[in-house]
């Protein structure tokens, strides 16, 4: 097993495991590997650390043990807030929009919701004086965990 150290375009670090070179390579190709933090597709293999044995008896130290940096931190409140917001609100999909309207003008009762809305239709909403906040969720959020 090959245990891969990633960034995506966004600069988010993540760590990948594959059966061979081969296989990383392969679902690079078709586009199967995504960055959890995001869903960005453009993800390069980053250098890494070997695993180091610093004296018998010790266990090996990781390469995240070897270089820790203070994003990992920023990383994780992220992901934390995204499960609030998943948990606590409805999908409405597409018809975000629509539904963040009538509960802005009283023609449905206001509840916590989540969607999809394109830059224009999110510039509209904010024009008209409703709050909305722009909040990508990772694919790995939006099914159901096995």
């Amino acid at each position: 097993m090959k245990v891969l150290n990633l960034q995506c375009s966004q600069l988010h670090g993540f760590e990948g495991w594959f059966g061979s070179e081969g296989e990383f390579q392969d679902q690079l190709s078709r586009g199967l590997i995504e960055c959890p933090l995001c869903g960005e597709t453009a993800v390069t293999k980053m250098l890494s650390a070997p695993r180091l044995n610093l004296g018998s008896g010790k266990q090996p130290l990781s390469p995240r043990e070897l270089v820790s940096t203070p994003d990992k931190t920023m990383q994780a409140e992220w992901m934390k807030m995204v499960r609030h917001v998943v948990a606590n609100t409805e999908d409405v999909g597409a018809r975000f929009p629509e539904e963040a309207r009538r509960m802005h003008y009283g023609e449905t009762e206001e509840r916590g919701i989540r969607g999809q809305a394109s830059p224009d239709e999110t510039q509209a909403l904010l024009e008209e004086g409703i709050g909305v906040l722009p909040l990508p969720i990772p694919k790995a959020f939006k099914e159901p965990l096995q």
